[in-house]
């Protein structure tokens, strides 16, 4: 007999994902079964599949709430009294588990606040660690990691913002070949073994820019990146000796907030709507 589940749609700013509550953990965490789910033709359809289950971790003592990052190596979160409110996992639609999503981290802000889980500000644990974010009128403002340097390849960058991106800076952006190009950078040697998010930035003016993001795993462009978003406005805050910039996507408009720490940046906020689409029961 098949199983009914319970699922919810939610968007941010176009970058899609399916949602299920699994705090009772009945959820059967199956590649070939999240891959169906997202499959816009024989599932749900989505750009991930997000999982909002009740935090495991031990409770530490402390203040800092953000995890840093250098390469690819994650300091351990300092918590403070208290457990998360809950955990967020992320897979692609390829039915992987993987790296922290940053849209996705809004839009499971905006489901757990349907859910009754917190009021208007919460922590939630995510695989790169906790996460502070808070919630008004439909717009969600996320804490993301610290990111300690930006390296550089050729003339682009590569910095890890929670998930590792490539950031290029490129003109006439509207026409530009994103599929194309994003796939040659994300397969070529350097690397394909890892992948990697591809961004193409265009300037817009002193305080705003557009983005358009190959993600992996998707492995095609998605009408909008959050992790990719605040990878590319830290390029473009690092140039510019900037704290905020507005960010124009396919699908809408977001803004980050950070504040520059010697080679790198702290305090980085991701801003913007996050709303649930619909909800239904699916058999699996």
């Amino acid at each position: 007999m098949n199983k009914q589940i319970k699922f919810y749609k939610y968007q941010g700013t176009g970058n899609d994902f399916v949602m299920i509550d699994n705090r009772d953990l009945e959820f059967p965490k199956s590649t070939e079964l999240i891959e169906k789910l997202c499959d816009r033709r024989f599932g749900i359809g989505g750009d991930g599949l997000i999982l909002l289950e009740n935090d495991d971790s031990p409770t530490l003592k402390g203040d800092n709430l953000t995890p840093t990052l250098k390469g690819n190596d994650f300091t351990p979160t300092v918590r403070g009294d208290h457990k998360a409110d809950f955990k967020m996992v992320y897979y692609n639609s390829d039915g992987n588990e993987s790296t922290m999503c940053g849209n996705g981290g809004r839009c499971i802000v905006a489901f757990a606040h349907f859910l009754d889980i917190f009021e208007d500000q919460t922590t939630f644990d995510a695989i790169d660690g906790l996460h502070k974010a808070e919630i008004k009128n439909g717009i969600v403002k996320l804490k993301m990691i610290d990111v300690t340097d930006i390296n550089n390849d050729g003339e682009d960058f590569v910095m890890n913002t929670g998930s590792p991106h490539y950031v290029k800076y490129v003109e006439m952006l509207n026409n530009y070949n994103v599929f194309k190009n994003g796939n040659e950078i994300r397969n070529s040697p350097t690397y394909k073994a890892e992948g990697i998010n591809v961004n193409f930035v265009e300037a817009l003016s002193d305080k705003e820019i557009f983005v358009r993001t190959y993600e992996r795993g998707v492995e095609d462009e998605t009408y909008s990146c959050g992790t990719g978003v605040t990878a590319s406005a830290l390029t473009f805050m690092d140039k510019n000796n900037q704290t905020s910039v507005a960010v124009k996507v396919l699908g809408g408009k977001l803004k980050v907030y950070a504040e520059k720490n010697g080679a790198g940046f702290n305090d980085i906020w991701l801003k913007g709507p996050a709303s649930q689409v619909f909800s239904g029961t699916i058999s699996i």
